[in-house]
């Protein structure tokens, strides 16, 4: 606030008008690089808000090459071979050059990359024969979706994370007659999904949670400490804490992009990384993986 009560600190949203003037643009063209173009927005009580900052960004990222070609930030769905070998990509990395990822599941991933917080998402969402249809369709519930591609990594077995105490079950009906502990994922995430989805398949209820964990990481680990006897994962997390595992099914993994990222050099230089002998070799030893569709492009918003 100034001296006199007046408040001369511009607002950090501009209202369509506003950031058609900012941009040089009539509002009906702003209305359609919303979709079109990506261009950073929000809908508030029926009317759109453009954050001035990420409009900035925006522009700078639209020039020729873009100006966050020594950046790579990945945020989505937890896997350990996608970030054992984007840490291997990050240690060979010149100075000055962020490489980044933050495993805070398939949602929140995509709610960063719509925002333009994030580069890309790595998401899973349901069975592997069902992920054309249901990655579309979960993209096209985020912004600026219809400007993204998504690149295929894996298919990677999905189930349940057991402790080594836990006697060995046949199914989910046998296991929850056990009642064990349970570790649970948040909402947004993959394995949640999964896994509830799986319950209701099976006409079954879950036992109550006695914890929810951040990751599918964390909720490993937990399970390894005894802090529960069971989580939803992957086959290779629980390898990677040598937990016992018991199987659902499979789903696919997929890398999440603006279109002009995926030609961008460090984008490029993480799937070679993924490709190469030393990260199939990890992911075998995880086990769980079927590296056959990695680098195929997937349709990004496209519903059969």
């Amino acid at each position: 606030m100034s001296a006199d009560g007046d408040d001369t600190t511009p607002s950090p949203y501009l209202t369509a008008r506003e950031a058609a003037a900012y941009l040089h643009l009539n509002e009906k063209t702003l209305y359609a690089m919303i979709q079109d173009s990506g261009i950073p927005a929000t809908k508030v009580t029926g009317k759109w808000l453009f954050p001035r900052k990420l409009l900035d960004d925006w522009l700078l990222e639209s020039t020729h090459g873009g100006v966050l070609a020594d950046r790579l930030l990945i945020a989505g769905s937890d896997d350990p071979w996608l970030a054992h070998s984007i840490a291997r990509l990050a240690q060979r990395a010149d100075d000055g050059t962020l490489i980044a990822y933050s495993p805070c599941g398939t949602r929140k991933g995509l709610a960063l990359l719509a925002q333009r917080r994030a580069n890309a998402c790595p998401i899973h969402w349901g069975e592997a024969h069902h992920a054309t249809r249901r990655h579309a369709l979960l993209l096209r519930e985020y912004t600026g979706s219809s400007n993204w591609v998504m690149v295929q990594l894996a298919l990677r077995e999905q189930g349940v994370m057991l402790s080594r105490t836990l006697p060995s079950v046949g199914g989910l009906r046998e296991l929850f007659e056990r009642r064990p502990r349970l570790i649970q994922r948040g909402e947004g995430a993959g394995s949640q999904h999964f896994f509830a989805q799986a319950c209701s398949a099976a006409g079954l209820a879950a036992p109550e949670a006695v914890q929810v964990a951040a990751t599918e990481r964390e909720a490993a680990f937990m399970v390894a400490s005894g802090a529960g006897d069971c989580a939803p994962g992957t086959r290779a997390a629980a390898g990677e804490f040598n937990l016992h595992f018991l199987p659902l099914g499979s789903e696919a993994l997929d890398l999440v992009m603006p279109r002009t990222l995926y030609f961008r050099a460090l984008l490029q230089q993480l799937l070679a990384e993924l490709a190469s002998d030393d990260s199939r070799d990890l992911a075998a030893r995880l086990g769980g993986y079927d590296l056959a569709p990695l680098g195929r492009l997937r349709e990004a918003n496209s519903v059969t």
